[in-house]
């Protein structure tokens, strides 16, 4: 890296030693990573429901027959695994759903297994990317393997060791037996883990927009899923200010629309992208302010006269609680939010959501016709990936640590979180086939989640300032926030946003 890179890292990890401190606040905090070419852009920043459920959950072992090796993989942690015993690998990775379930289920079988000890430490994600860039800056061994949002892995990549390139080594000891690398769903490998066709990572989780609607609403007035933009408008527009069984007043839809906040970028990219938008076009050109950026900034503007009130001061959290509050009828967000509806402490429409597939966009703009990764469509994803330290000391345990973190095993059981599986494998297996029902946790909203991944996932640009310009306090949610409330016309917001991009890309 160079010396402004460099000093730029270390600015950001000296304001997250600040944040921590209580000197400033985390507006502020972001605010400055944001000068300094950062930003955090994670969907993964939610997890509204699985936040509360997991921080308050017992700590329970697995289900008898839900994590199963086979002799081979026993073997290898073994013995090979054996011979870095007393080793300790360090991850630092931000509180999600499937951190604490393999960090508990690496207590409980991985470490017993090696004798390879693994601290992982689980903090807010601006921590995270404060020890991310204190490492990188100062080639620090103090984490051996890294937890990176996708908006981050083209400001990482030079960080890393290319798993493509241990994998390769089809002689080598370290690499697991019946690991199965093409069993990742495969359109995860570009959008979470790869950087300009570089594998940067191994994906971990998967936050996608999928569609949900109030089926008893919807069966009140004989109304079916849309399969267009035009009928999901109309059904927004006929669902509002129906009644729950209670009598209080359900509105059409349910936005993220929190001004200066990244969940309004998120809602915003559905829109943009299914009216045939994007923010790039060919060659690094900046297109956001076309014909079809205006079409779905007009969309986005009419959803939002069958609004609830206060939708513009909700950031995802809020979506998700007024969803489990019953205060609208239909939602194309995170997929994070369906396993929490169904629970009865925590939800007032449990059993009453449903999903189906996301209506077909308007228009779609080819990914050949963008720049710096841009995938548009309207299932619009924030996933994450682990990445192996190029600069540390222990890479070879951490190698066999990474590899039984994402392996079908581990990953089949923690789909017992309900959190989106990144395995093709964990999809149909037992433990969540299972719980596809109504129950706490349940697994139904997992088959619209996949096929959203396979066919309809949006992927924002990669560029190394995209999170800066994205994230929340950024240029893009604070002209957003604008529009949304009525302060500022469509044109003039798209035009700041055109220039903020293109600066953010010239730096």
């Amino acid at each position: 890296m160079n010396e402004r890179d460099r000093k730029q890292r270390l600015y950001v990890a000296e304001q997250g030693a600040k944040l921590r401190k209580g000197q400033i606040s985390r507006r502020e905090f972001l605010r400055r990573i944001g000068l300094a070419g950062f930003g955090i852009s994670m969907a993964g920043m939610m997890r509204w429901d699985m936040h509360r459920a997991m921080a308050a959950r017992r700590r329970l072992p697995l289900r008898p027959g839900v994590y199963q090796l086979s002799g081979e993989q026993e073997a290898w942690l073994k013995e090979v695994g054996g011979k870095f015993a007393g080793t300790t690998v360090r991850i630092s990775s931000e509180s999600t759903a499937p951190s604490q379930i393999i960090s508990d289920l690496a207590a409980q079988e991985f470490t017993p297994l090696t004798g390879i000890n693994v601290i992982w430490e689980q903090t807010p994600l601006d921590q995270v990317l404060s020890k991310i860039t204190q490492d990188t800056a100062t080639e620090s061994a103090s984490n051996d393997i890294y937890y990176l949002d996708q908006a981050w892995v083209g400001r990482f990549v030079n960080d890393t060791v290319d798993p493509s390139v241990l994998l390769a080594d089809t002689g080598s000891e370290l690499n697991m037996p019946d690991f199965d690398f093409d069993d990742f769903v495969p359109e995860l490998i570009p959008a979470l883990a790869a950087y300009q066709g570089r594998l940067v990572g191994l994906p971990f989780d998967i936050p996608i927009f999928i569609y949900m609607y109030r089926k008893d609403i919807y069966d009140q007035l004989g109304l079916k899923p849309a399969t267009t933009m035009e009928e999901f408008l109309a059904n927004v527009r006929a669902t509002d200010m129906s009644k729950n069984a209670d009598g209080s007043d359900v509105r059409g839809y349910i936005g993220q629309w929190k001004s200066g906040h990244y969940a309004l970028q998120c809602d915003w990219t559905a829109w943009l992208w299914s009216h045939g938008g994007s923010h790039t076009g060919r060659d690094g050109s900046v297109v956001i302010d076309d014909a079809q950026a205006v079409a779905g900034a007009e969309y986005m503007l009419e959803l939002g006269k069958h609004v609830p009130a206060g939708v513009t001061t909700w950031d995802w959290g809020g979506q998700g609680d007024a969803m489990a509050q019953g205060l609208g009828a239909n939602v194309i967000s995170w997929a994070e939010f369906f396993p929490g509806l169904d629970v009865p402490d925590r939800s007032q429409t449990v059993g009453l959501w449903e999903t189906a597939d996301l209506p077909q966009e308007v228009a779609l703009r080819a990914p050949e016709d963008c720049s710096f990764d841009e995938v548009p469509a309207i299932g619009h994803q924030g996933g994450s990936c682990i990445a192996l330290s190029k600069y540390s000391r222990v890479q070879e345990a951490a190698w066999i640590f990474l590899q039984w973190a994402t392996s079908k095993p581990t990953q089949i059981a923690a789909a017992e979180s309900s959190n989106t599986p990144i395995r093709t494998s964990a999809f149909s297996a037992p433990n969540v086939l299972e719980k596809a029902k109504v129950v706490a946790g349940t697994t139904r909203h997992f088959p619209a989640a996949l096929k959203a991944i396979k066919e309809r996932m949006g992927t924002e640009p990669h560029f190394p300032g995209w999170a800066a310009v994205s994230g929340t306090g950024g240029p893009i949610p604070d002209e957003l926030g604008k529009m949304t409330t009525g302060a500022q016309d469509i044109a003039t917001t798209l035009r700041n946003i055109k220039a903020a991009i293109q600066a953010s890309i010239d730096e």
